[in-house]
């Protein structure tokens, strides 16, 4: 790291990039003891090592004279001033980030396994969000974390915080078992308790988390390909309802109509009038136990529903249509 003239009278973290949250801004010896100002910004904090060790901070904004100031903190900084030039002494200064820390991403390592408990079969589930933190314990952090590195910035404590998040935010919804249905109209709650879960692990590191979110779920391609069964067949079942049959009157007319369709030539037309009679007695029995309590509109009506599942064919729907009609 390259370090400007202009350290020689001052010391400051110049053009802070708003992905770094500590930084080392003294290169040698000599540039703190020429220096004659130190200058927090809003928003900065400072910390100053000798020897290896913190032996002042300060967390308030101002222009600090290191000649003339009579403050603790610029004290102790005169002091080590006094060193003699050849001595192996090292004074260093780090300043770092007060302002909140906003929109750190975080997403589940690994799908969270559990047993949905509406449809009883395993379920795979990742999650994915941000969240803001703010530190509150800035020498702890220095001394356990950065552990003088000269540079540490916003990707490198995501690592520390995902690396520490991810389980007790998967124990919670493994836990909590959320139906497949349920997770996208509790995303809010859900945020909520995991902001809870993880509220002492961000104060353990020296930080406090001001906002927690969710912004969307995944599940794995097995889950989605069984929900997609399972709609397929309450859609079929309720199409069933509606065209006055059972579910199972309704499979057999699928499966001899799929097999009609599999069918080539004259075999195939065949049964194809096979199903079509087949398909018609049976509505024609159905209709016929019922009939007695439904009016002739709502007779059309299934009938069309009918056409339109293609559970019957256009030949099918017209004559039909016409026997309701000529039956007002």
């Amino acid at each position: 790291m390259e370090f400007r003239a202009q350290f020689k009278s001052v010391i400051q973290w110049e053009d802070p990039h708003s992905n770094e949250l500590f930084i080392k801004v003294t290169g040698s010896r000599d540039e703190i003891k020429n220096a004659s100002k130190l200058i927090v910004q809003p928003g900065q904090g400072c910390i100053v090592t000798y020897e290896g060790k913190i032996e002042a901070s300060i967390n308030e904004e101002g222009v600090y004279d290191l000649k003339t100031s009579n403050k603790p903190f610029v004290t102790s900084i005169k002091n080590f001033l006094s060193l003699k030039d050849r001595s192996e002494h090292i004074l260093e200064i780090w300043f770092y980030r007060k302002a909140d820390i906003l929109n750190m991403r975080w997403g589940t390592r690994t799908p969270i396994a559990y047993s949905d408990p509406v449809y009883t079969f395993p379920i795979l589930l990742s999650a994915f969000g941000n969240y803001s933190i703010r530190i509150t314990k800035p020498e702890w952090f220095f001394k356990n974390v950065i552990a003088g590195q000269e540079l540490y910035c916003h990707h490198d404590l995501k690592e520390v915080f995902i690396s520490r998040i991810s389980q007790p935010i998967t124990d919670y919804l493994a836990n909590a078992k959320f139906s497949y249905v349920d997770i996208d109209s509790n995303l809010n709650h859900i945020a909520s308790e995991a902001k809870e879960k993880t509220k002492q692990i961000f104060d353990e590191l020296g930080f406090e988390i001001l906002d927690f979110r969710i912004e969307g779920t995944r599940f794995d391609q097995e889950t989605l390909d069984r929900i997609a069964k399972i709609s397929d067949v309450q859609a079929e079942v309720k199409a069933a309802q509606i065209a006055g049959i059972n579910y199972t009157e309704h499979q057999q007319l699928q499966a001899m109509r799929d097999a009609a369709n599999n069918q080539a030539g004259g075999s195939g037309i065949v049964m194809g009038t096979n199903v079509g009679m087949m398909a018609s007695g049976m509505v024609n029995h159905t209709n016929n136990s019922s009939s007695a309590s439904k009016s002739h509109i709502e007779k059309l009506k299934e009938l069309k529903e009918l056409f339109e599942m293609e559970l019957i064919n256009e030949e099918e729907y017209a004559e039909k249509k016409k026997a309701i009609l000529d039956s007002m």
